[in-house]
């Protein structure tokens, strides 16, 4: 599997407040920001991120962590032939990626998402 980045989704009560934390005194820039969901990121080094999430407008719970992979499909199909949980189904989404949820062996929900960037 090829990783392309790996993101921290902080859980938050309001994914529309703070931001000035974020750009303003860390110096990240706003990459989106769908309302239920924020994402930051280096101007100078893309790997750095982080999201800020208060639901998920499609899956049933909320994730810790997103993997964006080169292979989205591939990669799901790999959780499914390992037998893991999946949280939420490969599924296109209407904000432009394509992603799937699943459980580690701890419990922790991962997004797995590919991107067409």
């Amino acid at each position: 599997m090829i990783l392309r980045r790996i993101v921290p989704n902080l859980n938050v009560d309001d994914a529309s407040t703070g931001h000035d934390f974020y750009e303003e005194f860390l110096g990240l820039r706003k990459e989106f920001d769908l309302g239920w969901v924020a994402s930051f990121r280096s101007p100078t080094n893309p790997s750095v991120q982080v999201s800020l999430v208060a639901g998920d407008a499609t899956a049933p719970e909320l994730s810790s962590l997103s993997v964006q992979v080169a292979d989205v499909d591939a990669a799901y199909a790999e959780a499914q032939r390992r037998g893991y949980e999946i949280v939420h189904p490969l599924t296109h989404e209407p904000w432009g990626v394509r992603r799937f949820f699943v459980r580690d062996p701890h419990g922790v929900v991962v997004n797995v998402v590919g991107h067409a960037d």
